[in-house]
């Protein structure tokens, strides 16, 4: 069996699919490749708490997800971040900019659905699944060939255009030979849903500490989302305390900001590790999300990066009639290129610096942040990337469709 679409989509996580969404709205003919069966969700789409930026917020109601959304978001109205140890703090408040609010926090699982709802009202996507990306064969007539299993046996699909959005272990990456560095951070992050003594009101604090962050995100269920850092040598230890243990460990970490912790529901953990594709284009293909960088949890920057990725690509392709031409693919990467090392420099600087024990970098940070506290202009730079407009941003995340 061989069958022929526009653009083939490897993976159907938050990217991909919201990648699947943008062209259908193009009239592209797309095929997604997805490793969950009809009515099941992939496992990306579980209880974390997913901070989208006021561009992907902008986004996501232009594409219609925002509005399909069955809970009610958490707005984050003002920031606050602060380093166990160190002096200062840094506060910023969504006002202060003529915002409502710097993004919103959405539970994972309920952004899925939303999801499936907008891809079951498309037109023009083809959804294998549950399928498996298999190979690639060579490059024929301008298209790229590659073979997915299915429940109905191997097939082969081809394409002007393969992107690969199938996470940090792509199999999509490697096969194109693209190379990838990894970083351990020897950390687990631990996520939850925990309730408080007092309600979410619009805050979101992160504390910095030597073993990670810990930060409380603004649910709209009167709860809050938390992550919390622990050093993979601890992991299995904290994985294995009760709910007291659990919340009074966390409680002497982050303080009382938030007020006393009372209950915790279930905690999932995941290792930080960080990997980045040496290249993210090549010959009629492209990666995206995860597969082309998977970056530190700390700034929350990693999905609404992968988004940008995605609806540069489908702006481009708009513009154009071939959507893997050489030229297309340059410009994309041209394009997204200064974004994804500001975001990573940022994303992993940070990372490093917070996390070190060093005694003669806490006078450096306490000075950083009541810095960063004090000066406007840097405070400005700091938002600005952080709600997503920072430089060439794709015409969907500027402004909220009427």
């Amino acid at each position: 069996m061989s069958a022929r679409h526009d653009v083939v989509i490897v993976g159907g996580g938050l990217v991909g699919a919201s990648l699947a969404i943008a062209l259908d709205r193009l009239g592209r003919d797309v095929a997604l490749i997805e490793a969950t069966p009809s009515g099941q969700m992939p496992a990306v789409f579980d209880e974390r708490n997913l901070s989208f930026a006021a561009a992907t917020v902008n986004a996501l109601t232009a594409l219609g997800v925002m509005s399909r959304l069955h809970a009610p978001t958490g707005a984050i109205r003002r920031i606050h971040v602060s380093r166990r140890g160190d002096f200062g703090r840094v506060l910023l408040e969504a006002a202060d900019y003529g915002r409502e609010a710097f993004g919103q926090v959405v539970v994972a699982r309920d952004f899925g659905q939303a999801l499936e709802e907008t891809l079951g009202a498309c037109s023009h996507v083809t959804r294998y699944r549950p399928a498996r990306f298999v190979a690639l064969a060579d490059l024929a007539d301008g298209l790229r060939r590659l073979r997915i299993v299915t429940d109905a046996g191997e097939q082969e699909l081809r394409t002007p255009l393969l992107v690969g959005a199938d996470g940090s272990a792509s199999s999509v990456r490697d096969a194109l030979g693209i190379e990838a560095q990894r970083h351990d951070y020897g950390q687990r992050l631990f996520v939850a849903r925990v309730r408080t003594s007092r309600a979410p009101d619009g805050s979101a604090w992160e504390r910095l500490t030597d073993d990670g962050p810990t930060a409380l995100l603004p649910r709209g269920d009167r709860h809050y989302g938390l992550i919390h850092a622990v050093r993979e040598d601890d992991a299995e230890a904290v994985a294995a305390l009760d709910e007291a243990a659990w919340l009074a460990r966390v409680q002497a970490v982050f303080g009382w900001r938030a007020g006393r912790l009372l209950a915790s529901g279930p905690r999932s953990g995941y290792p930080i590790v960080r990997v980045l594709a040496q290249r993210t284009v090549a010959p009629r293909a492209v990666l995206l999300g995860n597969a082309a960088q998977t970056i530190h949890p700390l700034g929350a920057q990693g999905f609404n990066l992968g988004l940008r990725d995605a609806l540069t690509l489908a702006e481009l392709i708009a513009a154009g009639d071939d959507p893997g031409e050489d030229a297309l693919l340059a410009d994309y990467a041209a394009r997204r290129g200064p974004d994804r090392e500001r975001t990573l420099r940022f994303s992993d600087g940070l990372a490093r610096l917070t996390s070190n024990a060093a005694p003669l970098l806490r006078p450096l940070r306490s000075a950083g942040l009541l810095a960063i506290d004090r000066m406007p202009s840097l405070q400005s730079m700091l938002v600005g990337g952080a709600m997503g407009f920072a430089g060439d941003v794709p015409a969907l995340c500027r402004e909220a469709a009427p």
